[in-house]
């Protein structure tokens, strides 16, 4: 029997972490862990040696778990089949059984090309085909061989997708933005409000303007209205429907309907059924990202990726970063009652980099029923959110500082900035709040403390009285902090291929 196909709040290790967390519930104060413990951030933080991103610290010591819980945890992880189900995606086993499919994003970034089969065959020589095919005309478009209706290089690039189409794309261009050298400029259309294509297109001119259709169908609704506009507009000025050729492209499986819209059989990448939206941007859907980068920075975004995978894979749970940090998810959904997890990157670049993963994670665990079709009476993800730091700070910290719902949050930063601006001191006063939020998290302010800051004031007795109350944060507040050596095509994909994820 599937071990996942009963309710998770009916296992033993589920029950054993109920009765543990409500007998020791209190006891579970971080300041207190850290005091008790020398060795709790050695004990509780992996530092991965990455073969060209540099190292990446995870420090998961401030969480509201000890010894115990941790291996309850794993326990429970156990007792879920995870070791199974884990080889199972990666062997290429069709795990979505409601569409009878494989999930398989870990094969377009396989770098390795160990066979993985699907239904008897190898998937890896058509998965090394678009991605020569991908190479082949970034090459074109990048060095200005491929010329529009007019003989003009290509100078724009719009990506028309929306979901999983536009959100992987315009996360990773944005994060990477720094490694744009040269190349054409990257734009981004989802919404069906005729607003967001207007205003893009007021940028572009149409014999430099390179439009990508990313729809597997080729049918999508919101994609193929703007792709229908986009052409409209196109041929407004071109008065020529063999020009279409030249400045359309399709990321579609569809030919039929792609021939008929007016693009080059030979300018349509294929990617597959075992490809889920969410996890699109590491095949053909990339193709806005290796124009706008150059298609060996992609490369580098796969191989990071890929690097994780195979953390994930091959390490033991107790060390493995992706499933000790979906561990934590379920210990402060289920236990705790928190409904959200907070994403606080703390580079600018990365201002996309929470709306990617509400759809990785909220799509993935937007469940309310077992695999065997049974109402669950439980959590199976969190309302995820965030915004870079500091920014954060001046909106919604006090939320989580001194509001009545539980929010873990997770840190994220690089050791190093791409933009060293006055001698690096803009890079110091951000990583230095990175460092002091989760540390403030943690401790929060006694009344104590409180007191003497406000006595320093010489505020009068009454106004003590009455303030004090207000001045006092409650601490113990859990907190995950990811440090990176720098924000490379290589480490954002080892940073994006971590969230990988289940349903328990």
């Amino acid at each position: 029997m599937d071990a996942a196909a009963g309710l998770l709040s009916e296992t033993d290790a589920y029950k054993k972490l109920q009765s543990y967390f409500d007998a020791n519930k209190e006891k579970l104060v971080l300041k207190t862990l850290f005091q008790n413990d020398p060795n709790r951030f050695k004990n509780n933080s992996i530092l991965l040696e990455t073969p060209v991103g540099g190292e990446i610290l995870i420090d998961y010591s401030k969480n509201l778990i000890d010894e115990t819980v941790f291996k309850l945890l794993l326990d429970l992880a156990k007792a879920r089949g995870i070791e199974k189900a884990r080889d199972s995606m990666f062997s290429g086993e069709k795990i979505n059984f409601t569409e009878n499919r494989a999930v398989l994003h870990t094969a377009l970034r396989n770098r390795s090309n160990k066979p993985i089969l699907v239904d008897g065959k190898d998937v890896m020589p058509d998965v090394n085909a678009v991605l020569q095919h991908m190479k082949e005309f970034c090459g074109q478009v990048r060095s200005g061989e491929w010329k529009g209706y007019t003989g003009k290089s290509i100078t724009d690039v719009v990506n028309i997708g929306i979901g999983g189409s536009d959100l992987g794309p315009l996360m990773v261009t944005e994060a990477l933005k720094a490694y744009h050298k040269s190349g054409p400029n990257v734009h981004f259309v989802s919404n069906i409000d005729g607003t967001h294509m207007a205003e893009t297109l007021k940028k572009l001119n149409p014999e430099t303007a390179l439009f990508i259709i990313a729809s597997k169908t080729f049918t999508t609704q919101e994609t193929i209205t703007n792709a229908e506009s986009a052409k409209a507009w196109f041929l407004n000025q071109a008065k020529d429907a063999s020009a279409v050729s030249k400045h359309f492209v399709a990321l579609s499986t569809n030919t039929p309907k792609v021939k008929e819209f007016g693009i080059d059989e030979k300018n349509m990448f294929g990617f597959w059924d075992w490809v889920g939206g969410r996890y699109s941007l590491w095949s053909a859907i990339g193709l806005s990202i290796a124009l706008y980068l150059g298609m060996e920075n992609f490369e580098e975004l796969l191989s990071g990726a890929h690097y994780m995978d195979q953390h994930f894979q091959n390490t033991p749970l107790e060390k493995n970063v992706p499933v000790i940090l979906a561990l934590l998810g379920i210990w402060y959904g289920n236990f705790y009652g928190a409904e959200s997890h907070c994403l606080l990157p703390y580079d600018q670049y990365m201002h996309r980099f929470a709306a990617y993963f509400q759809q990785g994670d909220m799509e993935s665990n937007g469940k309310y029923v077992t695999r065997s079709g049974k109402l669950v009476n439980y959590t199976t993800g969190p309302i995820v959110w965030g915004e870079p730091g500091t920014n954060g700070q001046h909106a919604f910290y006090q939320l989580i500082h001194q509001g009545t719902r539980l929010i873990p949050s997770d840190f994220i930063a690089p050791a190093k900035t791409q933009n060293p601006i006055r001698d690096g001191l803009h890079h110091e006063i951000l990583l230095a709040n990175f460092l002091a939020q989760p540390e403030a998290l943690m401790k929060g302010k006694t009344a104590a403390e409180a007191e003497a800051e406000l006595r320093k004031s010489n505020v009068t007795e009454d106004e003590l009285k009455k303030i004090l109350p207000h001045k006092v944060f409650l601490g113990n507040k859990p907190t995950n902090s990811i440090l990176v050596d720098k924000i490379t095509p290589f480490t954002l994909g080892a940073l994006i291929g971590k969230e990988t994820f289940f349903y328990v």
